[in-house]
């Protein structure tokens, strides 16, 4: 019998277009003799479009505010068997749709509330890893109304860090509203544009030399596993949206040319992590690898990473010997587990 799927994409994130380009390879992916499937998208205003408005959603890529249709009825997902919520950024990768799917008593793909909200705040990501003995760059937190009353103890933060640094919003994706910032004249537009996204914002030290940007899916559940690991290499000064998502902008590498000993200890590493964050079904998680100094520092861990056939995650799994299709199955069949 086949079980029956919600597929939601869009959300009020700045990657509600990265959701639909996801949710369209995912839509293609999915085996029709195993599962029935059912897309509902959510404009950037925050309504579940009805099905022609969804059809047209991901027919253009475009977003749709639709009319005013009840939360209720999609958010029941009565007679689903499980729901994959393919949201990217904050109001869907954040706990937030987790939460709902769960005091509804869905099974849905993923990680739970606890893994998707600590791994969406950079902040709590910081401090928990931490606390797992997991090295990341130096960094420093400073808050809106810091800013604003005492704007000096935030420009001395940076200072301690040393220049360049990267400024960056606490609960964003994507490298939405991220500067590098070369010295302290550039320091204050760069913390007015983030502090725009974001009451909560991160400084973080920059490297001595510039490293090696790798990247590594995990699968699973309480058992995860490791994929192969993965480099980008790019022109732009950092990994910002338009060089992510313009196509030639950056070039993936499967699998990085690294000694083997590093990509053991990436993996592991990896691991570590999503075993920390309490994180479930998947997570793409990458690291800054300084091959002068031999030192292995984690970035960031994606619970809903970019789902494109072309995107790094399916691909790294891919490498593994894992097609696409299968992947995607496996994700459902991880969230029917967890039940």
């Amino acid at each position: 019998m086949k079980k029956r799927i919600l597929l939601l994409a869009g959300g009020q994130s700045g990657e509600h277009e990265v959701s639909l380009m996801s949710a369209r390879s995912v839509l293609a992916a999915l085996p029709r003799d195993q599962f029935d499937v059912t897309a509902v998208v959510i404009s950037k205003q925050g309504r579940w479009l009805p099905p022609t408005d969804t059809q047209r959603a991901l027919e253009t890529g475009l977003s749709v505010q639709g009319g005013d249709l009840v939360l209720h009825r999609a958010a029941s997902a009565e007679g689903y068997d499980a729901v994959f919520p393919l949201l990217h950024g904050p109001m869907g990768e954040d706990g937030t749709i987790q939460g709902m799917l769960t005091l509804a008593g869905i099974p849905f793909v993923g990680s739970g509330v606890l893994g998707s909200a600590v791994s969406m705040d950079k902040v709590m990501t910081k401090q928990v890893l931490a606390s797992a003995g997991i090295p990341q760059v130096a960094w420093r937190l400073a808050v809106r109304r810091e800013w604003q009353d005492r704007p000096e103890e935030v420009r001395e933060r940076a200072a301690e860090l040393g220049y360049p640094l990267f400024v960056k919003p606490a609960n964003l994706g994507s490298s939405v509203g991220i500067s590098k910032v070369h010295d302290a004249t550039e320091l204050d537009a760069a913390l007015d544009m983030a502090f725009g996204l974001d009451r909560r914002v991160i400084l973080e030290a920059m490297t001595k030399h510039k490293p090696r940007e790798v990247e590594v899916g995990v699968l699973g559940n309480d058992a995860p596993i490791a994929s192969p690991v993965g480099e980008l290499s790019f022109e732009a000064e950092f990994y910002d949206y338009k060089t992510k998502y313009t196509e030639g902008h950056a070039q993936m590498h499967i699998p990085a040319k690294l000694p083997k000993e590093v990509s053991e200890r990436i993996r592991e590493l990896a691991l570590q992590a999503f075993k920390a964050l309490d994180c479930a079904g998947l997570a793409r998680v990458d690291f800054f690898y300084v091959a002068e100094t031999d030192e292995l520092l984690l970035n960031e861990v994606n619970t809903m990473p970019g789902f494109t056939t072309t995107s790094m995650y399916p691909k790294l799994f891919e490498a593994a010997g894992l097609s696409y299709s299968e992947l995607v199955t496996r994700l459902v069949e991880l969230a029917l587990e967890k039940r």
